[in-house]
């Protein structure tokens, strides 16, 4: 015969002894080992959580006060295994317990997941921050839009330690996508009594945050390479974040506007930076702060490139001043700079009126890779160079050429590009290497007829930089250093010594090829769907690009139901007064009014089933409840409770009423909740709250310490919390009815009155009069968030999904991401309402809202 095992601590596992694994009894009747015990987290003051039936017991001092199991101590010394035997000791690993947001509901799917929004949420900017003075996407989506800073406050802004901003500061904004709702069909189904569609509108934060997510995952990493080069570097212009315009809701990433802009200071547009100035001294004294600038450049082109980031092509206009005078570089200006090429490559637009206005230099490596993605081959095919460092060192010599040159080296880059743009549309058979250096020759002219001899060594230097060949070009040290020959003569130079290191050919990541810098073209190749042959011939294999939608790729599958945007609505009319509560159970909804009645509605098709009339008063909470017969259970504004059979055929009579005590200075009973155990809560103006058995009706006990009304109350894990117009949630042992602890005391100004609340586990939500929840967990108060304007009568959690309604005429849904004292509560939407919500209950799918119109709304996806 088998020899039973001896008992086991339920915690750790081990056989009881009277050495390490005491027995202690618990008052629920209980054994943990004293061991676990004093290891069990205890939440509230002398209470401790029963590892079996999770209930809440008293814990008066040590777990060591506990009385023993002498019993199961006597049967686990008999059966303990010989000190010699080979009978090894039990052990078995216990799973975590599960988390609680884990559970999702079929409403509403996943948006992104919870690592995605801690990686992003600092960047986004407050919706108040920027005022948009200039849009300039509504009429140029190339162009850059200016705004201001408007609003900065330290204590709600994220981003204050990374980035210090002024109010009144001038913004650049970049466009990077459109927040945009796909779904917006109405689907009217058969058999409702009203239906009608109705929209979600997305919460500010979750617009941004959905945009971020469709992006295509090369995009983004290229989104962070920027950040971080904004962080990083001091000589690039900084990125605040990303701010959304919800008039057209196009996102925008925020970037440090200039102080003044590089081309005004320098010199005249027409003539370049030299002018017309015949008088040597001037000349020479003007080269040396040409020459200051130009190393400023360099230096901020290196800082990019010990990045490992290549920018690809440069203007100007992507060079500005900081308040104390040193080059900066807008990296903003850079990507808007890069798009307004790309219009030039697949649009049919007037390249010479472009090139003038904002020219734009791309090395020609560089313009035969962007061909290339367009189906285009050079010559045969064999003519390749990589985009690399040098490709920049070309950009950059071709800005420090039309600061000296002007619009006259802005004509020669012009006419260069006309004459690649017009063999592909004309067909026209040409020499590539020869067209360029063709062009070449233009432009080495134009510096000899503006650099005398004494400038030589820059014109040199200039013109190396322009090879074909970008293993051919010098590198970027090597013009910096003829910058600084201009300020400081190698002869006087006894200080320099040069440590930059000259970085490899090919980089890690080129901007203007990656899809940031190609997001804002059309999908329409105006400019080369006809191309063949000659110079520049179409690629067979090459095709149209797959459709976008303002940079983001839609993929239908990402969002649905209510994320799509469109719910639907069932209207369910029937009281003559507001609604004040709403109940869902076996297969009926339930819901209350000030006109004395209890409405039953069915599940199957939202139809009236039954009206329970015996209130004499305001009817004010309802609840259900299914403990061997179901019931439902509904108080008013008296103080009377009135009992109801929840079965078909339902009843007009109540089961049983029950009375509480009047008195003229309250009003009656403002909540209720059931326990598992059988009893009845009621919330009362009387600032108590009352226990009743449901086996035979009898007041059980009253707890008393709210100093006002009781006007929520909940249930969980052995646990009742109760909110009042006092302010504070009191917590109360189900086991024994005493108090366990009090939330909310502590912050006096701070306080507003509970007008309802959630929990889940050891997660508590509570809602507040000025338009405020707070999150707790296990009594500690995790965050406060203002959600509504005005007060929030109603909340309801289902896993994950946190929806609110209040006076504003809202329900708002919150995503609550994270676990334990990690909890997020992200705005992920709201829909508008017809009136003030005063109910709201979540289930099955489908949400229910009580209004004060007299109307219960139904809210469901529609799929």
């Amino acid at each position: 015969m088998e020899i039973p095992e001896p008992p086991e601590c339920p915690v750790c596992f081990n056989f009881y002894d009277a050495v390490s694994s005491i027995p202690r009894v618990l008052t629920c009747g209980h054994t943990t080992c004293e061991a676990c015990l004093s290891q069990l987290p205890n939440p509230f003051p002398n209470t401790i959580r029963c590892p079996s039936c999770t209930q809440l017991v008293k814990l008066p001092g040590r777990p060591s006060s506990l009385p023993k199991n002498i019993d199961l101590l006597r049967l686990s010394s008999s059966l303990q295994p010989h000190p010699d035997s080979n009978r090894p000791k039990k052990v078995i690993s216990q799973k975590p317990p599960p988390s609680l947001l884990s559970s999702s509901a079929p409403f509403l799917p996943n948006l992104w997941s919870h690592e995605f929004y801690l990686n992003w949420k600092n960047w986004v900017l407050p919706n108040d921050c920027v005022s948009i003075e200039l849009n300039s996407q509504e009429t140029d989506p190339f162009s850059l839009s200016y705004g201001k800073i408007s609003k900065f406050d330290k204590i709600s802004f994220n981003f204050y330690i990374r980035v210090i901003l002024k109010e009144n500061e001038k913004v650049g904004l970049v466009k990077i996508g459109t927040f945009r709702d796909e779904s917006e069909k109405e689907k009217v189904k058969e058999g409702f009594l009203c239906n009608n569609s109705c929209k979600l509108k997305y919460s500010y934060e979750a617009k941004i945050m959905k945009v971020l997510y469709l992006m295509k995952e090369n995009e983004r990493d290229e989104v962070v390479s920027v950040l971080n080069a904004s962080l990083k570097l001091n000589k690039v212009g900084k990125i605040y974040g990303f701010w959304c315009n919800e008039d057209d809701n196009c996102v925008f990433m925020a970037c440090e506007g200039f102080r003044r802009d590089l081309v005004k200071i320098m010199g005249e547009f027409e003539n370049g930076f030299l002018g017309k100035i015949e008088d040597d001294v001037e000349k020479v004294s003007k080269m040396g702060s040409f020459g200051m600038i130009g190393m400023e450049i360099c230096e901020v082109v290196k800082h990019l490139h010990v990045e490992g980031l290549v920018l690809g092509c440069f203007s100007v206009d992507c060079f500005g001043l900081n308040e104390f005078g040193r080059v900066f570089i807008d990296l903003g200006e850079v990507l808007v700079v890069e798009r307004r090429f790309w219009r030039l490559m697949v649009e049919d637009v007037d390249v010479e009126n472009e090139v003038l206005l904002k020219c734009v230099f791309v090395s020609p490596e560089l313009l035969h890779e962007l061909l290339r993605n367009e189906g285009i081959e050079v010559g045969d095919g064999t003519l390749r160079y990589e985009v690399g460092y040098g490709s920049d060192v070309w950009s950059l010599a071709c800005v420090l050429i039309w600061l000296l040159a002007g619009k006259s080296f802005a004509e020669e880059m012009c006419g260069y590009y006309q004459c690649v743009f017009s063999a592909v549309d004309d067909k026209k058979g040409c020499n590539y290497v020869d067209l360029y250096t063709g062009w070449k020759g233009k432009v080495i002219g134009l510096l000899e007829g503006r650099l005398r001899l004494e400038f030589a060594s820059l014109k040199d230097i200039l013109c190396k930089c322009l090879d074909f060949d970008p293993g051919s070009r010098p590198v970027l040290i090597d013009v910096w250093k003829c910058m600084r020959n201009l300020v400081v003569g190698p002869e006087f130079d006894i200080i320099f010594h040069s440590e930059m290191e000259v970085m490899g050919e090919i980089p890690g990541q080129c901007v203007f090829l990656g899809n940031l810098s190609q997001s804002a073209t059309k999908t329409k190749r105006g400019r080369f769907r006809h191309a063949a042959g000659g110079l520049l011939k179409k690629d067979e294999n090459g095709g149209e690009d797959a459709v976008q939608i303002e940079g983001l790729k839609i993929d239908g599958d990402v969002v649905n139901g209510l994320s799509g945007g469109s719910v639907q609505c069932i209207n369910l009319k029937g009281h003559l007064d507001c609604i004040t509560g709403l109940a869902v159970g076996g297969d009926f909804l339930f819901s209350c009014s000030h006109d004395k009645i209890v409405n039953v509605w069915s599940l199957q098709d939202f139809s009236h089933v039954h009206a329970f009339r015996s209130h004499e008063h305001r009817v004010t909470a309802v609840v259900f409840v299914d403990e061997g017969e179901p019931l439902c259970i509904s108080a008013d504004n008296g103080g009377v409770i009135c009992i109801w059979g929840a079965r078909i055929p339902l009843d007009s009579a109540p089961i049983k009423k029950l009375f509480e005590q009047k008195d003229w200075r309250f009003s009656g009973i403002h909540a209720l909740a059931i326990s598992g155990s059988g009893c009845l809560y009621t919330g009362s103006g009387d600032k108590s709250i009352k226990a009743w058995s449901l086996q035979d009706y009898t007041l059980m006990c009253t707890m008393t310490g709210h100093k006002s009304v009781v006007s929520s109350l909940a249930v969980c894990n052995g646990v009742l919390y109760s909110g009042s117009w006092d302010g504070t949630v009191r917590l109360w042992s189900l086991n024994d009815h005493t108090s366990l602890a009090v939330l909310g005391e502590d912050r006096p100004g701070n306080l507003s009155s509970v007008l309802s609340l959630d929990v889940d586990g050891n997660l508590l939500v509570v809602a507040h009069e000025n338009g405020c929840i707070t999150i707790w967990y296990d009594g500690v108060l995790l965050k406060s968030s203002q959600v509504h304007n005005g007060a929030v009568f109603s909340i309801s959690k289902n896993g994950k999904w946190l929806f609110t309604g209040g006076w504003d005429k809202t329900v708002n849904i919150l995503e609550l991401s994270g676990d334990g004292t990690h909890v997020e509560a992200i705005p992920t939407g709201s829909i508008s309402a017809d009136a003030v919500i005063t109910a709201l209950v979540y289930c099955q799918g489908k949400m229910f809202v009580g209004q004060a119109d007299r109307v219960v709304k139904v809210y469901h996806s529609g799929v």
